[in-house]
């Protein structure tokens, strides 16, 4: 099968794995599959399996700009291509290069799998702190993700309430959900990279994995420290990841400072993928602090997978459709009293994690992709 993917990031310089290097590297073992390339970007490009098609005209790193400016080209680049392969299905998950993807595969009768992995109208304007451009991106991005939703053959999305809202706005969509990549997340020795990091062994730490942008509430996590390192003197707090598109990293590093607590908070910046289960391992207890309230209602994100891979409690922000998969491993808090105590909690009375992880894994994702494709084409 000949399957076309435009992702909704730069595939090949992005630092951050998403669910689409990790299902389409796999569907790559056995099918032709091409990558568009938008290369907002700079770090070094990473090797993958798939063919990369250049979409980009202008390179700008600012995502608003790049796509925007860049769209009139995307809509000739994909015809040029579509005309000149043989694509058997497109996969488009990017809001204005999904559109213009969707517009050119109409054109040559090619079946399109929309794939929405958030919701993108609260994703986007999330990278702004002015309330008018908030909204005005906000509703921008909704009407473009409508008429890409209404025009695909097939959607597909990440969590079970994500289908469900989608289905009170007129659309039926199939979960498949974000999964964890079980050759590398696995419980391991945490004292590595504890040394490497100048943690010691008794030292509580509390960690976060991911990206350092303003959707998740990491400001809350570093005003507890003085609170919990008054009840624990060695308490730590490891943040492994850096900000792509904003400054919010070095607004915390001021708020670290500010609260004088920088002995105990650690920024590791960002690390290769693969190297993130040696870090997750040195962590006592790990976060998923997910900030907007209408996120949390649909959110079902990787960094769940990977914590329980790893044997990981966590401590986290409601989010319904993690709550219904995990189990008494998962401490949710509402207030900044209740993070406090949770951690505290678990201090007291360490906690380990057993799970299968393998009816997640991203093989299991990638043959539910193969699936629906075989269906449509």
């Amino acid at each position: 099968m000949k399957i076309l993917l435009v992702s909704t990031q730069d595939y090949i310089h992005h630092p951050v794995l998403s669910r689409h290097h990790n299902i389409f590297e796999i569907l790559a073992e056995g099918h032709e599959v091409h990558v568009a390339h938008f290369h907002v970007s700079r770090c070094p490009p990473r090797p993958t399996k798939l063919r990369v098609d250049e979409t980009t005209l202008i390179p700008l790193q600012s995502p608003l700009l790049h796509y925007t400016l860049n769209t009139p080209y995307h809509y000739y680049a994909f015809d040029k291509l579509l005309h000149k392969e043989n694509f058997d299905v497109v996969v488009a998950a990017n809001v204005l290069a999904g559109s213009a993807v969707i517009h050119a595969a109409k054109k040559y009768n090619i079946p399109v799998v929309f794939d929405l992995k958030d919701w993108f109208p609260d994703s986007a304007a999330a990278y702004f702190k002015n309330r008018f451009l908030q909204d005005t991106v906000r509703k921008s991005v909704w009407a473009i993700t409508k008429r890409n939703l209404k025009n695909a053959n097939i959607i597909t999305t990440v969590s079970p309430s994500l289908v469900e809202k989608l289905g009170h706005l007129g659309f039926s969509a199939e979960l498949v959900t974000n999964g964890v990549d079980t050759d590398i997340f696995r419980p391991e020795d945490g004292s590595p990279a504890r040394r490497e990091l100048g943690i010691l062994k008794n030292d509580f730490v509390i960690g976060f994995c991911g990206s350092i942008e303003r959707w998740y509430a990491i400001d809350e996590m570093i005003r507890a420290m003085p609170a919990l390192i008054r009840y624990r003197p060695d308490t730590r707090l490891l943040i492994v990841g850096g900000s792509l598109f904003t400054d919010y990293q070095q607004d915390l590093a001021v708020l670290v400072k500010e609260l004088g607590v920088t002995d105990h908070v650690i920024f590791t910046g960002l690390k290769p993928y693969n190297e993130l289960p040696r870090y997750i391992a040195s962590m006592d207890a790990c976060t998923i602090p997910l900030s907007p309230p209408q996120w949390g209602d649909i959110a079902l994100p990787n960094k769940f997978f990977e914590y329980s891979a790893c044997g990981k409690p966590i401590v986290m922000r409601p989010m319904p459709d993690v709550e219904k998969i995990g189990g008494s491993d998962l401490f949710v808090y509402r207030t900044q009293d209740e993070y406090i105590a949770h951690i505290r909690a678990i201090m007291d009375h360490p906690v380990t994690v057993s799970m299968n992880p393998e009816k997640n894994s991203w093989r299991e994702k990638s043959r539910q992709f193969e699936e629906i494709f075989n269906r449509i084409v």
